[in-house]
């Protein structure tokens, strides 16, 4: 089990909100052990998918700041990847792959704002489930996204935060053909995954969407 890939897909150019290198730093350490990433910033690497290559891939996509759209044998490789069994896990603007009608229903909503960058409260959304397993409500400071759900995707909802005295939802997870899908919200920068609950629910949907032990 130690050692299952992983492939990361982020950005660093210049002018991007979300530089790739300090969260991979912090995965690295949070995945040491049971995960080896591979990491790329060629969205072209999508393409070429395997399940035999990859348990699952991580996105910390951040093309909305350059307005891009994958193209078709991108897109066409990340769907026939998660639906022969491999795992996607988009980590706050990796959300961004949604830029297409294919890509908002694997990852079951796109994002359209957030209020300003603040202390945001994160609750359970519900008492048991494997993702929440170890994980207890936090404080970190993050944006509070918010998101248009596709209405053709069943989802399960797992963490919520708290905007103007209303719960939002922030994680869910769903299936997608053979494969899994989870996306979390917070993620702006290094900082937001030093909290202990963060870092287990990344570990947590890494192990979900690969099939692996808790």
């Amino acid at each position: 089990m130690s050692g299952t890939q992983i492939l990361l897909i982020g950005d660093d150019h210049s002018g991007g909100w979300h530089p790739l290198q300090p969260v991979r730093e912090e995965l690295e350490k949070i995945l040491e052990g049971k995960f080896q990433l591979t990491v790329t910033q060629n969205y072209d690497d999508l393409s070429t998918l395997s399940t035999s290559n990859y348990a699952a891939c991580i996105s910390y996509a951040d093309i909305g700041t350059r307005d891009i759209t994958l193209t078709s044998e991108q897109t066409a490789g990340l769907l026939k990847f998660i639906a022969d069994g491999g795992g996607l896990l988009a980590i706050h603007n990796g959300i961004s792959l949604a830029r297409s009608y294919e890509l908002l229903q694997v990852i079951g909503a796109k994002f359209v704002a957030h209020p300003p960058f603040q202390t945001v409260h994160f609750y359970r959304a519900m008492n048991v489930h494997p993702l929440l397993e170890g994980v207890e409500d936090f404080t970190v400071e993050e944006e509070p996204y918010q998101f248009e759900f596709d209405t053709f995707t069943p989802r399960t909802v797992f963490l919520e935060y708290e905007y103007n005295g209303k719960r939002w939802p922030s994680a869910w997870e769903h299936k997608y053909g053979l494969g899994k899908v989870v996306y979390l919200h917070p993620g702006h920068t290094a900082d937001s995954f030093k909290p202990e609950a963060i870092q287990r629910l990344i570990l947590n949907s890494v192990c979900w969407i690969a099939d692996l032990d808790f």
